[in-house]
């Protein structure tokens, strides 16, 4: 596993099993609360005492909060010193377990395969896992996609 240490990454820096370590993050409480009033109200991500009476024992993140931190975490570590032309969509997401108060959320990109394209040769595409763990290393959440990634510009090109 490699930690981000390129300035920036194009789609031939990427190939099938490499892991890049995008950090980790503290979840509190109260971004949990934040982003569930505003987009999934339910009483277990909004309520103390909701969450502790559901059978989570405690409020939990939204899994589409998990999902965003996770997008930030990716974005940050990865997409803002690459290449990215964007993505054709996401093929997976899963909630393996409640992400808590007090957890620290740890993400890893993992390339699964990478295809050039062949009607557009200044790009290429990267399907990837994203894999989203707690302290205790227990998976949260993963998520399968693809990102579209131009290829390094030949020396001597218009940039």
């Amino acid at each position: 596993m490699s930690k981000v240490e390129k300035t920036q990454w194009y789609f031939e820096d990427f190939y099938p099993g490499q892991e890049i370590d995008l950090g980790e993050r503290l979840v509190t409480e109260e971004e949990i609360v934040a982003f569930a009033r505003d987009f999934d109200p339910q009483p277990f991500h909004v309520d103390h005492e909701a969450g502790a009476a559901s059978i989570y024992g405690t409020v939990i993140a939204s899994g589409w909060h998990t999902c965003a931190m996770m997008m930030r975490m990716v974005v940050d570590g990865l997409m803002c010193a690459a290449s990215s032309m964007g993505s054709p969509g996401l093929e997976k997401v899963r909630w393996i377990r409640p992400l808590r108060p007090g957890d620290t959320l740890r993400v890893r990109y993992l390339t699964q395969e990478v295809k050039g394209s062949n009607s557009k040769p200044d790009r290429g595409v990267v399907w990837s896992k994203w894999i989203a763990t707690n302290q205790h290393g227990e998976e949260v959440c993963t998520v399968e996609g693809m990102g579209m990634f131009g290829r390094r510009p030949k020396e001597g090109a218009d940039a």
